[in-house]
């Protein structure tokens, strides 16, 4: 299994309207922090927070079931108590449907708990953008530490 090759789709350089595609609209796709949501293999989904413990996937289904066609739903379950986790992740075919979804239903109320709603997968920032995260911990040598220093070596000569 390791032998064979995955093939992999060319990506679509055709500038359609059509919502499944990942290029033309996506960039409209954004998170409540401002990044850009992608899509996954099969479609948008999107993540629901702070659902109460009692909910069930009828619940559920029926809120979001409003915004497009649910192509799959994970509610995660306690296996202790059998209670719902807090979370569900939702899979829609096109990004209108999640997006309608993400704008709507973020901030409505199920079993008097206010859902959270926001795109479940996201592009990280271009490579060079942003700060580094070493900056400021750096040494006297300009290059940053690897791994925490040993106790009693803060630049002591050690005795033999």
């Amino acid at each position: 299994m390791a032998d064979t090759e995955m093939e992999i789709d060319p990506p679509d350089t055709a500038d359609t309207a059509d919502a499944t595609s990942t290029d033309p609209k996506a960039g409209d796709a954004r998170t409540a922090a401002g990044a850009t949501a992608v899509r996954s293999i099969e479609g948008w989904i999107i993540i629901v927070t702070n659902i109460h413990e009692e909910a069930n996937e009828e619940d559920i289904h029926d809120l979001f079931g409003e915004y497009g066609e649910i192509k799959n739903m994970h509610l995660n379950l306690d296996r202790r108590t059998g209670y719902v986790k807090g979370y569900t992740l939702i899979e829609y075919a096109t990004l209108d449907e999640a997006k309608a979804a993400v704008k709507d239903a973020n901030g409505q109320e199920l079993l008097e708990q206010k859902l959270t709603v926001d795109f479940a997968f996201v592009r990280p920032p271009p490579k060079g953008q942003g700060q580094n995260r070493d900056r400021g911990r750096r040494d006297d040598r300009g290059r940053g530490r690897g791994r925490s220093r040993s106790p009693g070596r803060d630049g002591e000569d050690l005795e033999d």
